[in-house]
């Protein structure tokens, strides 16, 4: 097997890896340790809601926040520990009760015990190790969804009955949905407002500096080009997903990787984001008409391995391309309009910027296909015809 000459550690790459430093997260985790502060103290339980779209950081805050809560547990002499359940991996009361046992009895029969004998199970555990529990519900509304309002109820009130001890399970929610509305008045209750901590949609700046962040780790000293993390943080922030940002920095950098690249490039970027999510298809280009196949070819020919052109040179490069086929070129504001045209379908994307000169110039990509991918399906289609 050939040595990497770009990765450094893929792994700091994998959905599974939560980084020391958390950015763009920084003031939601500090809500989550004002909010556990007195459960670190042993005064009482604690409820939180995480909720946020997909790709916004929920989970890898639930996890970055039980690892930095175990280890300030750990230097008080305070005897805590966490446990993660997936939801829509175990959607049912029973599933999510036995995940919790097995966490402290890896033996613990399939079947065979009500919720009940489970929650009894568990207290007898966290008793016997004079123990605090945090129990994160990941994709909580799955759960929800399928009627288990009454075991987010026990779970909340696990210590309800406790008299003169420690207060021993705590209860983080994480959903994409607000689940509130889900859960019966009593359960609802313990979720306080002010316990609700949301998680916006990313925008490309955010996303740029998580992508710088995780090319430190994962790659070599100058093997990710800025132009190609820029071009990430781009075609990211439409979802506003850090998740697929990440996705798309660890394709493009095996695809790099696989053609023996000096460096990770926009062209690497857009043939990642073909396989991940393309919007460009073959049915898209072939009902373009010919000014517009001409405007996009003469953008996928300008742009070269670039993860930008300009308009000037975009339409200079359109003139040689409808001369070559025929065509007359059309003036300045037609080819605009084909441009916006093709934007709008998602072919091609725009993006106007403040020059030091103090003009304005618009910037052109391609943000879902490898540029001589796109050069090779026009330049047929437009012999065809």
């Amino acid at each position: 097997m050939r040595n990497p000459r770009l990765f450094k550690d893929q792994s700091k790459l994998s959905f599974d890896y939560v980084p020391e430093r958390l950015c763009h997260r920084e003031e939601q985790l500090e809500s989550l340790d004002m909010l556990f502060r007195p459960v670190l103290e042993g005064g009482m339980s604690q409820t939180a809601f995480l909720i946020g779209s997909v790709g916004t950081g929920k989970t890898a805050t639930s996890k970055r926040f039980c690892l930095d809560l175990m280890r300030a547990a750990q230097e008080r002499g305070r005897a805590m520990d966490y446990i993660i359940v997936n939801c829509r991996q175990r959607s049912t009361e029973v599933a999510v009760l036995r995940r919790i046992v097995m966490h402290f009895d890896e033996n613990f029969p399939d079947r065979g015990f009500s919720t009940e004998e489970m929650l009894r199970s568990i207290r007898k555990h966290l008793e016997k190790r004079r123990m605090h529990l945090l129990v994160v519900l990941d994709e909580a509304d799955v759960l929800l969804s399928k009627g288990a309002g009454d075991l987010v109820y026990q779970l909340t009130r696990f210590d309800e009955e406790v008299v003169g001890g420690r207060p021993s399970l705590s209860v983080v929610m994480v959903s994409q949905k607000n689940v509130l509305d889900l859960m019966d008045p009593a359960s609802r209750s313990t979720f306080r407002r002010s316990n609700v901590i949301r998680f916006d949609r990313y925008g490309a700046r955010e996303l740029a500096d998580i992508l710088r962040d995780r090319t430190e780790l994962a790659f070599f000293p100058g093997a990710v080009r800025q132009d190609a993390l820029d071009l990430m943080a781009d075609i990211a922030s439409e979802f506003g997903d850090a998740r697929f940002a990440i996705e798309l920095l660890d394709r493009a950098g095996m695809l790099a990787e696989e053609e023996g690249a000096e460096h990770l490039a926009p062209e690497h970027v857009r043939g990642a984001k073909a396989l991940t999510y393309s919007v460009v298809t073959e049915s898209k280009i072939e009902d373009l008409d010919k000014q517009h196949k001409l405007v996009l070819l003469a953008v996928a020919r300008s742009i070269r391995d670039q993860a930008y052109v300009r308009t000037p040179e975009a339409e200079a490069a359109y003139r040689l391309a409808a001369e070559e086929h025929g065509e007359r070129p059309r003036g300045h504001t037609m080819f605009w309009s084909y441009l916006q045209d093709l934007s709008n379908q998602g072919l091609v994307g725009t993006r106007v910027a403040n020059e030091e000169t103090g003009g304005r110039t618009t910037y052109i990509s391609l943000p879902d296909v490898p540029a001589k991918v796109v050069r090779a399906r026009l330049e047929e289609s437009l012999g065809r015809s």
